[in-house]
């Protein structure tokens, strides 16, 4: 984006009316439609499937999307703005399945995609009609996706796929799965992308896991019998998956890194209110000094984190290569969310230790930042190889 088209904002460069007119219409959406039940729905352990309808008709899946396929076709900075306004959905679990939709699974496809295979998935996806699911992870390796085990073979035109996948976000309703499979030899050489439909004879959830945080959000073991599929589903070039896959994990990090901070944003807003009109020993507790050092602390960290996950935006907005900096991004972002949510859970007391204050859910649930998306031990590896140590 030429910075001589950009009209500055009062926070940010990089921010246009645009992409406040984005945070606006998602921040009410999720004001609206999510934040009054989310409580309700991490009970019930899943939330109304008309839900990804009602945000693709918002475009919210398709900020990034081209427009021939029913998307805006915007930058990342949209995105941005997309994300930072999902942390008022009070909903880790909704905030995860919207992404694995809109910034995991559409995104492979439209990179990687033959014009008929975006025609058939994409503008349903972007409408909310079709739910998508990311399938890489199994029970013998999450972060090492060289060792993935799943096989594809060839019979004639078609693949036939064997195997079984696991924390596979959207899983038990998925319509389609991204997909990796094992097309050669062992090692990272060997691995191809699929896309999956669901439909497929000998396809079957084997369940829905029962996790400590994103309740409302369904995280399911998948099987594959002898699943057959057109060999045309292949995304990319055979044998190329694990660099398409590491390429894919750029994108998911980076909003991994956005979805903390505006997380953390939240929190000690929430603690810091909190702390105004919560009493001891004669006067507000945020005005003791443990807490008022500790929030700005807090407050300097996050802005840190901020322009480091801006920086690492900004360089794949321009199309640049950006590995280190969404690695650094992510692994300081989501390790801070931890000790951020800790202490501002903290200061609510008792309070927080109820599922009716959404710091506790917003606590539990940010667990699971420092493991998707690569583990932070994980990170520092790459962060070590990137600098040559």
């Amino acid at each position: 984006m030429s910075t001589q088209t950009v009209q500055q904002s009062t926070e940010y460069p990089y921010f246009t009316e645009e992409h406040d007119l984005i945070r606006q219409t998602v921040s009410r959406f999720c004001r609206e439609e999510i934040a009054p039940y989310a409580a309700e729905w991490d009970d019930e352990g899943i939330f109304p499937r008309e839900l990804f309808q009602k945000a693709g008709a918002l475009g919210m899946f398709g900020i990034r999307i081209d427009p021939k396929w029913g998307g805006s076709g915007q930058d990342w900075w949209a995105t941005a703005a997309y994300v930072e306004a999902m942390a008022h959905s009070d909903s880790g679990s909704i905030n995860m399945a919207f992404l694995v939709q809109s910034d995991m699974a559409l995104p492979v496809i439209q990179e990687l995609g033959t014009a008929e295979q975006k025609d058939e998935f994409i503008p349903r996806a972007v409408t909310g009609e079709w739910i998508g699911a990311l399938g890489i992870s199994e029970p013998g390796g999450g972060s090492d996706v060289a060792a993935i085990k799943t096989r594809a073979r060839l019979a004639g035109n078609d693949l036939l796929i064997s195997g079984q996948k696991l924390w596979i976000t959207n899983g038990t309703r998925a319509d389609y799965i991204v997909l990796a499979v094992r097309t050669g030899g062992e090692g990272h050489k060997g691995i191809s992308l699929v896309l999956f439909p669901t439909k497929t004879k000998g396809f079957s959830v084997g369940k829905k896991l029962k996790k400590i945080g994103n309740l409302a959000s369904d995280t399911a073991e998948l099987f594959f019998d002898e699943c057959r599929v057109p060999a045309r589903y292949i995304l990319g070039e055979k044998d190329r998956g694990f660099y398409y896959i590491m390429e894919n994990f750029q994108g998911e990090r980076l909003v991994a890194s956005l979805g903390a901070l505006a997380a953390m944003d939240k929190a000690l807003r929430w603690a810091i209110e909190y702390g105004h009109d919560r009493n001891a020993f004669g006067q507000p507790v945020g005005k003791f000094q443990v807490w008022r050092h500790r929030f700005a602390e807090h407050l300097t960290a996050v802005e840190a984190g901020r322009w480091l996950t801006y920086r690492a935006l900004d360089l794949v907005n321009h199309g640049k290569r950006a590995v280190r900096e969404i690695t650094m991004a992510k692994l300081y972002t989501t390790e801070l969310s931890q000790k951020i949510s800790y202490d501002c859970m903290q200061i609510f007391g008792g309070f927080a230790y109820t599922t009716e204050y959404p710091i506790g859910r917003m606590w539990r649930d940010l667990r699971l930042n420092t493991i998707g998306a690569g583990a932070s031990e994980i990170m520092k590896e790459i962060i070590a190889k990137e600098e040559k140590l």
